[in-house]
């Protein structure tokens, strides 16, 4: 199983999206500043998932979230300023 997930900065609010198959060992590495990409922004929450059987789905999904439509789409059901 492949997740897609969505991160909330606890210190600045901003998103953060990824995809793994092991979202528990992603988010304690996030959160643990082993990302180079989030560490100067932890900690964070879990705000969304989704589950794929497939790495290739979960990759395509992540790539929708994080265009402007999908950017777009995360601020009206996380209701994001």
């Amino acid at each position: 199983m492949y997740v897609v997930y969505v991160l909330r900065s606890l210190v600045n609010k901003r998103l953060y999206i990824g995809q793994t198959n092991n979202i528990d060992r992603r988010l304690l590495e996030h959160n643990e500043g082993h990302s180079h990409y989030t560490r100067l922004t932890k900690p964070f929450e879990l705000v969304y998932r989704e589950e794929f059987s497939t790495r290739s789905d979960a990759v395509n999904r992540e790539l929708e979230l994080k265009s402007g439509k999908g950017r777009e789409w995360l601020k009206v059901i996380l209701a994001v300023g």
